[in-house]
């Protein structure tokens, strides 16, 4: 019989070769992370990871639940429970929770210090979680679902750029049905003139449009100011998203909408619980059925194209050019379908007091 072998410990596993790789390729690592969480946990590895976090680019913060300012956890809204049909009413008077639990966790570093890591982030917001990232260029953060109610069945998706005040917003919407339940309707031909059929006056179409127009608006000014600490504390930052779970709505600001930002100040409505929303100039084109890739197709198909009043957006080519970018790359798969057909059809020009 063979003797039993002897297990012990090797000498050459217990160097760590990962201490060879530069700073610069684990910071090229961390960034791929991107997720908050995974980067607080990475803190606890070691005195060098909790170091280098902090000089992160790109950072998501993902909230899963809100909860009331005094902190009463059984009023928790969650990515499991219904979707709350007032949370633009009250997303101001919430603290986003749960996304600085994997820092909060930390009681202590590595090293036994007995000190927490991050001992700022006793608020737990987005703003508070930020601060421990003095290099961030890029930052994601994403609500647990939409602002704007809808009935079932109804598809409402909402794109905006946001510098110091409203640059461009884009609406799609419509009911989404399947193919055979749209009796097979395809898409109009190019020289269809597109009118709109009276029936879209008198069975309150337009007063449904005019409705998802407002809710949107509201829903992306209300963002826009919850942005505004977190654009004043990151001089670095380049580019900033507030977006949703639900894919509903996305407010996006690049390097020269934070620029524009910090140079002139936002203004806040009378409510004082979002930014103020300029006069506006809305391109509306409707479509009674479009056909979708993938066996889909829109019901009351809708886009509303909408830009500040008096920066050229009023019918003229240039600010038709200048818009065209944006409104064709806002959305993704059919519905990026969806846009480039509803831009064939004809075009209603409305106008928009601010509020």
């Amino acid at each position: 019989m063979h003797a039993k072998a002897r297990i012990h410990a090797d000498p050459v596993l217990e160097f760590d070769r990962f201490d060879c790789l530069p700073d610069s390729l684990v910071l090229l690592i961390l960034n791929k992370l991107e997720d908050v969480r995974s980067l607080g946990r990475c803190s606890a590895v070691s005195k060098r990871f909790s170091g280098l976090v902090p000089l992160v680019h790109d950072v998501c913060v993902k909230i899963d639940r809100v909860v009331t300012v005094d902190g009463d956890s059984d009023a928790a809204l969650n990515l499991s429970s219904p979707k709350p049909q007032n949370i633009l009413s009250h997303l101001l008077k919430l603290v986003l929770f749960a996304i600085t639990k994997p820092f909060h966790d930390m009681g202590g570093n590595p090293n036994g210090a007995g000190r927490p890591l991050f001992p700022q982030l006793s608020q737990h917001s987005p703003a508070q979680v930020l601060r421990s990232f003095s290099h961030v260029r890029n930052i994601r953060v994403e609500l647990p679902s939409g602002d704007v109610g809808v009935e079932e069945g109804v598809l409402l998706k909402w794109r905006a750029e946001y510098g110091s005040t409203l640059q461009n917003c884009v609406i799609l919407g419509g009911t989404l049905v399947s193919r055979k339940a749209a009796g097979g309707v395809h898409e109009p031909p190019p020289d269809d003139s597109g009118t709109m059929p009276e029936s879209f006056y008198t069975n309150g179409g337009l007063k449904l449009r005019v409705v998802w127009t407002i809710s949107c608006l509201i829903a992306a000014s209300t963002r826009h100011y919850l942005l505004r600490s977190i654009v004043d504390e990151h001089p670095t930052l380049r580019s900033l998203v507030l977006a949703d779970a639900d894919g509903q709505g996305a407010l996006r600001m690049g390097a020269e909408h934070l620029r524009d930002f910090r140079e002139h100040k936002p203004s806040a409505s009378a409510c004082s619980n979002r930014t103020q929303v300029p006069a506006c100039n809305i391109k509306l084109r409707y479509a009674p059925c479009l056909e979708l890739p993938g066996g889909l197709a829109l019901q009351g198909a809708t886009l509303l194209v909408i830009k500040p009043a008096g920066d050229g957006s009023g019918g003229g080519h240039g600010g038709r050019k200048e818009a065209e970018p944006f409104v064709s790359g806002a959305f993704d798969g059919p519905l990026r379908f969806a846009v480039k057909a509803l831009m064939k059809r004809r075009t209603y020009l409305l106008e928009m007091n601010g509020f």
